[in-house]
């Protein structure tokens, strides 16, 4: 081929001969040519993220950087290649210290492990965590990452591994399913999976947040050779604007339409090859009107301004506005004897989910199926079908186990795109995004400016709340309406509080979309109220701890929405367990926190499930669920194995729209409990026929069905006279400890858990949630200039690495909660809700400073976790 030449090299103790372009990185050599797909593909050609890492002539690289032509004559190792002891070690010792959770990260980290325990069979916690720093991980926090390579290490020398339950039963730490396989990286991601005759995708972006499209010329780029369809939105057969809540969104913006934000699509190519289908992109022609984007929310709100959406009924930039009064705040505040005003900014940030979108399309059976990493494969599969403007029964998706999401998977991204490709050509067609180009397009989380006035008695008690919030919505709605619903509906925190009064808005603007993450708004408004408790502490003459424990609920007592919390409410305990980890601390900060299991606000929410005799050993469970990395799959399992007294290596799991197990969005903290208690339910009926007599095999085919429906919930504001706008709630009470020198040496996360299923999981989900938190606390943001991100690199974002991350405790309260199989709560998201006024009361105690925007970079503590002393 023009400019190849060819090169010798021994691969994983094979010599090989290959021709290679000079610009081919090793990890498309590797991943390509040779199918070695343990080394993932997380942010090239950045060479950030560490998924890529493997050994040449001994030393560990990530290999998105190193050109294929520089490895001429050295001898190149994956973790394929790795003797299979090796190999056995390494899985055994992740998943036996519960060191990986969606899994994409971790190949490459086994791989850094192995390089450093070659080195040094002994290392100590803290050389393994600097080994670590050329590697993200999104979802563990590091603490157990450290905790299996030290594992790794003691196998390594020929140590046995500790005995471990895995009876699956409740309570007990069942090993992640297909753990070992994730380490090892023989689990097939979507990017990861080839399929004959299969075309590959790109994707034009709009160069433009805001302009008119003037022309779209593909001509030159149909004409390139393997180029075989380009599509605008010309092509688009069913409906262009789909959306989760509004029909806002189309997945391609047309001639005469304008742009509104730069994740805009304009076009998508399908060709034979991914090199060819992105040179395809660089011929398409655009002819734009650049116009003035609205970059802020003030700016958005004004009467004059230009309508993002000129389409909508709405005739405003204004998407929403939540409001809660309770009482009589002005009341409230006249008989205060402290008030305290203040205003809090929020910034915009990037899930940063290590895996990015990717999907597969192909016809089959005369449907077309659809590969998905979605948080929520039905609403994939009623959008899709949407777009191509078929019934839905044509269209099947089947959820890939994503590397992570965080809410970031929830809207479609380039599912119909990629749909709309594999339709017109009649070839399976994989379309996988860069990056950069998934940092363009996927929504973010919300930037909230809130201003609170809240008054208090003499002795510290909560009598008013004020509070207004706006929140940029960016260019499209996604599920920013709910977010800032949420904000509002956790705008007192887990506090009494007699009189309330908020609004919060959401807005549009040119800037990025955002919606949904981790915490969705509570923790946002956590930052504003947990600040003015600070505030007022001080005032009273009280500690942090004494103003929450005077005010948090209980049961029987009413929460921010009106609704009354009548069972599960552990907050005070977690308060109780913290009291002398705070007080005995020189430099500490306390916060508390709430968040919603469950949507609510009086949308319907099912639990579905399927459990289907596949063969006398074999059982699958399915749900409408997603796995994510939360370690969903597992719990089931332990549900399945606690009611049926199967062993837990029986039974598989699997999310796919063949089955009516509609469940909606993964979302709100709500897998465990709603999907837990359908398994529940479905594996009932298998143990009534297994008591009855029957075996496994007498029943090889037969299907059992669990369904559970929470349709109780109250809309926000209803007038009720008993509003529920929830069916349960997380509890949390977190403490940061500085250092002499204002470093965070330990943080410690008390949790009300309703039950702790996996306390392995559970640990990890809430440790992750801390490294998450901390860095929106210290150092992460994406700064836009001009509606523009200012970077689309992994290493600019400010996230943390391992080297630099505290000591975490964490302390379960198990708080029974009758909604919840076995008495559990979900944890996703609670687990940072506290996390940034913890450390902000900690850095006050500190310095003297009260800092009221995110991040909070001009601290010591965030210098501290961007390495500088």
């Amino acid at each position: 081929m023009k400019n190849h030449h060819p090169i010798q090299f021994t691969l994983n103790g094979e010599p090989r001969e290959v021709s290679v372009a000079p610009d081919l990185p090793l990890l498309d050599l590797l991943r390509e040519h040779f199918d070695l797909i343990a080394a993932k593909n997380g942010c090239s050609p950045q060479g950030s993220c560490g998924c890529c890492t493997v050994l040449v002539d001994n030393k560990a690289v990530v290999s998105c950087v190193v050109p294929a032509a520089k490895i001429a004559g050295k001898r190149v190792q994956t973790l394929e290649g790795l003797a299979e002891l090796q190999r056995e070690r390494l899985a055994q010792s992740f998943v036996h210290a519960g060191g990986l959770q969606c899994g994409f990260c971790i190949p490459g980290i086994a791989m850094r492990a192995h390089s450093l325990l070659q080195n040094n069979p002994t290392p100590a916690r803290d050389e393994i965590a600097r080994a670590l720093n050329n590697h993200i991980c999104r979802c563990t926090g590091y603490t157990k990452i450290i905790d299996a390579i030290d594992l790794a290490a003691k196998a390594y020398r020929g140590e046995p591994l500790p005995e471990h339950d895995n009876s699956g039963r409740i309570g007990t730490s069942l090993l992640r399913y297909q753990g070992e396989n994730l380490t090892l990286g023989g689990k097939r991601y979507i990017d990861d999976i080839k399929m004959p005759d299969m075309l590959h995708g790109a994707v034009l972006f709009s160069a433009h947040p805001r302009a008119k499209v003037l022309a779209i010329d593909t001509s030159k780029a149909e004409q390139l050779k393997g180029v075989k369809a380009v599509i605008t939105a010309k092509d688009v057969s069913g409906k262009r604007y789909e959306g989760l809540i509004e029909k806002d969104w189309p997945v391609f913006i047309a001639i005469g339409e304008e742009t509104r934000c730069v994740g805009d699509i304009l076009a998508v190519v399908a060709a034979t090859s991914k090199e060819i289908a992105r040179a395809a992109l660089d011929l398409i022609e655009v002819r734009y009107e650049v116009l003035q984007p609205i970059s802020s929310t003030d700016e958005a709100l004004k009467p004059d301004a230009p309508l993002i959406h000129p389409e909508s009924p709405r005739k405003s930039n204004l998407l929403s506005t939540s409001v809660i009064k309770r009482g009589d705040a002005e009341k409230g505040f006249a008989e205060a004897a402290f008030i305290a005003t203040e205003t809090y900014q929020t910034q915009l940030i990037e899930h940063a989910f290590l895996e990015p979108e990717s999907c597969l399309a192909y016809p089959e059976n005369g449907y077309l199926k659809i590969l998905s990493q979605s948080q929520g494969v039905f609403d994939d599969q009623r959008q899709i079908a949407s777009i191509l403007g078929v019934p839905i029964e044509q269209v099947q998706v089947e959820l890939v186990s994503n590397g992570g999401a965080f809410g970031g998977k929830e809207d479609l991204s380039i599912q119909g795109q990629t749909a709309l490709l594999a339709k017109i050509t009649g070839k399976p067609v994989k379309l996988t995004l860069s990056r950069d180009e998934s940092i363009r397009l996927h929504p973010k989380r919300h930037p909230i400016r809130m201003t609170y006035t809240v008054g208090v008695d003499k002795d510290g008690h909560l009598l008013a709340v004020k509070a207004r919030m706006v929140g940029d919505k960016g260019a499209y709605a996604s599920v920013g309406a709910k977010v800032l619903e949420r904000a509002a509906g956790h705008a007192t925190g887990p506090y009494r509080v007699p009189h309330v009064d908020v609004e919060a808005l959401a807005v549009y603007t040119n800037n990025p979309p955002c919606g949904a993450m981790r915490g969705f708004g509570a923790n946002q408004a956590a930052f504003g109220i947990e600040g003015m408790l600070d505030i007022l502490a001080e005032k009273v003459g009280i500690d942090g701890w004494e103003i929450r424990y005077r005010n948090v609920m209980d049961a029987g007592d009413t929460w921010c929405s009106g609704q009354v919390l009548e069972k599960s409410v552990g907050i005070r305990k977690t308060l109780e367990a913290v009291k002398d980890i705070y007080r005995s601390a020189k430099y500490a900060g306390i916060a508390c926190g709430i968040k919603n299991v469950g949507i609510g606000n009086g949308m319907p929410e099912y639990g579905r499930a399927c459990l289907r005799v596949e063969s006398p050993e074999r059982i699958t469970i399915y749900t409408g669920y997603t796995e994510m990395g939360q370690g969903l799959f597992t719990v089931l399992i332990q549900f399945a194995c606690e009611v049926t007294g199967l062993p837990a290596k029986y039974f598989d799991a699997k999310v796919d729209t063949h089955r009516a197990l509609d469940c909606g969005m993964t979302t709100a903290s709500r897998a465990t409990v709603l999907g837990g208690n359908a398994v529940k339910k479905a594996a009932e009926k298998l143990k009534t026929d297994l008591q009855n007599g029957m075996t496994l095999g007498d029943l090889v085919g037969k299907e059992y069905f669990g369904e559970v429906l929470i349709d109780y919930t109250t809309k926000l504001g209803a007038k009720v006279a008993k509003p529920i706008t929830h069916m349960t709630f997380g509890f949390a009470t977190q403490v940061a400890i500085l250092d002499d020198n204002g470093k965070i040496t330990k943080f410690v996360a008390a949790h009300d858990v309703g039950r702790a299923i996996n306390p392995t999981l559970l640990e990890g989900q809430i440790e992750g949630s801390i490294h998450m938190g901390l860095g929106y606390a210290l150092t992460e943001d994406l700064p836009v200039t001009n509606c523009v991100p200012d970077t689309y690199q992994l290493r600019r974002l400010g996230l943390i690495r391992a080297k630099d991350m505290p000591e975490i405790e964490t302390i379960f309260i198990e708080e029974y909660e009758p909604e919840g199989p076995w008495g559990a709560k979900g944890v996703g998201e609670i687990g940072l809700v506290p996390t940034a006024p913890a450390v902000a009361g900690a850095l006050y105690a500190f310095d003297g400073i009260r800092r009221t925007s995110l991040p909070m970079k001009d601290s010591p503590a965030a210098r501290f976790m961007m390495g500088h002393k």
